[in-house]
């Protein structure tokens, strides 16, 4: 919807919009604040001039286990298959980073790595970190997996190459197993991270950890990764715009996200990541996980590079030339929704980044790329135009009720005209 603004709507435009406080603006600092959010080229404004502004409700609801394995039949609990398991041993850019980050914990120990219990929440079946611990000098490792089926095949992976005498396989979710003798672990190791960073239950498996199995919480140095986060910037999407209505209906997904590979050209930012979620596993009990309100713009040098980028992307589909040009530029000119991805803080000197860091550009990693389908069909942008965004994400302080995600807010345009006298 288009709305010519007359001046006492300005004002309470750029109040909503900026969420004033205090005295009541006046017209031309509201004419300041609309430029400054709306980031484009404006002229001197005279008495004529009339602000446009075009807006554009955007929203989307998900649970953690939509789209996804389950633990469960239920479907309280995300899980993975073999083949998942495989990819994440082999992420170059995610293994050896963990142990490297296990090998140098272990190392600064006062009384050396044999005096460490390590504790490994959601081992998998190859039991790896725990592993990778115990090859490193570790005096003893609880490695904790909820799967009956990928627990067993853990101990049979610890027995096979000789650590039963220091790694103990723990079947059940951490949330209900008390170690051995009541001993606490000096540190533990917890890649339990989703593509949404908590959706995989890593807040409640923490916080319970935090209160019963590590003996000294409140140091992040006890924590591998000490810190998760999710990133996120509103995103194009090649498919949404070459499969419009009624051709493709996408509320049919019912809010389910699609999930892309970190390398899949068809999705690109549209501004600077931000980050939404961040939880510090030190200070857990504290901060927990809190509702936010972001403003992006849309960047317009982005769009301009992402022009050439769905340009290659649609002749790869073998699309006629002028077609697949035609369908570039809209597509770089048009948001499908707000791209969601992970970041891991190890250590004071190690971090995982699922997208390169801190532009958000594409490289290779098992984990995913979350991109929530937030409107029936694209919504045009162009570089300037603001997204206000909230954040509305309910971690629940239980390992078995799943995650909800709901993401709302608006796309606002702004042009200015002038009328003729």
């Amino acid at each position: 919807m288009v709305h010519p603004l007359p001046g006492f709507v300005l004002l309470a435009l750029a109040a909503a919009v900026q969420g004033w406080s205090g005295a009541q603006p006046t017209r031309r600092t509201a004419l300041d604040e609309i430029k400054k959010l709306a980031f484009t080229p404006f002229v001197t404004l005279l008495p004529s001039d009339v602000l446009a502004v075009t807006s554009t409700p955007i929203s989307a609801s998900w649970a953690s286990v939509d789209g996804l394995n389950s633990l469960e039949s239920e479907k309280k609990f995300v899980s993975f298959d073999k083949s998942a398991y495989n990819a994440m041993v082999a992420d170059q850019s995610r293994t050896p980073l963990f142990e490297e980050a296990i090998i140098n914990r272990l190392k600064s120990a006062e009384g050396g790595p044999e005096s460490q219990v390590v504790l490994d929440l959601g081992t998998g079946p190859f039991a790896l970190f725990a592993i990778i611990a115990a090859k490193n000098g570790a005096g003893k490792v609880y490695a904790v997996e909820a799967s009956k089926e990928e627990a067993k095949s853990a101990r049979e992976t610890v027995k096979k190459l000789g650590w039963e005498d220091k790694i103990t396989i723990l079947e059940g979710f951490s949330t209900d197993i008390t170690l051995p003798d009541g001993i606490k672990a000096d540190f533990a190791v917890a890649e339990i991270i989703g593509s949404v960073a908590s959706e995989e239950g890593a807040y409640a498996t923490i916080l319970d950890a935090h209160r019963r199995l590590v003996k000294n919480p409140t140091d992040p140095k006890n924590w591998i990764p000490s810190r998760v986060q999710t990133y996120g910037a509103p995103a194009s999407y090649s498919l949404q715009n070459l499969f419009l209505p009624p051709a493709f209906d996408w509320t049919r997904l019912n809010g389910e996200p699609v999930r892309f590979n970190c390398r899949d050209e068809g999705l690109q930012l549209l501004s600077d990541p931000i980050v939404v979620e961040d939880v510090s596993f030190a200070d857990i009990d504290s901060k927990g996980v809190a509702k936010k309100r972001i403003t992006y713009r849309v960047d317009g040098d982005r769009v301009e590079g992402n022009v050439q980028k769905f340009r290659e992307e649609f002749k790869r589909g073998r699309l006629p030339q002028d077609e697949a040009d035609k369908l570039a530029v809209a597509t770089a000119n048009s948001v499908s929704g707000i791209a969601l991805w992970p970041r891991l803080i190890l250590s004071d000197t190690v971090e995982v980044n699922s997208r390169h860091y801190p532009d958000g550009g594409h490289q290779r990693s098992h984990w995913q790329t979350v991109l929530p389908i937030m409107c029936p069909e694209p919504v045009p942008v162009k570089g300037g135009d603001a997204i206000t965004v909230d954040f509305d994400f309910d971690v629940p302080s239980s390992v078995t009720k799943p995650a909800s995600y709901k993401i709302s807010g608006t796309v606002l345009r702004c042009s200015l005209f002038a009328i003729p006298s």
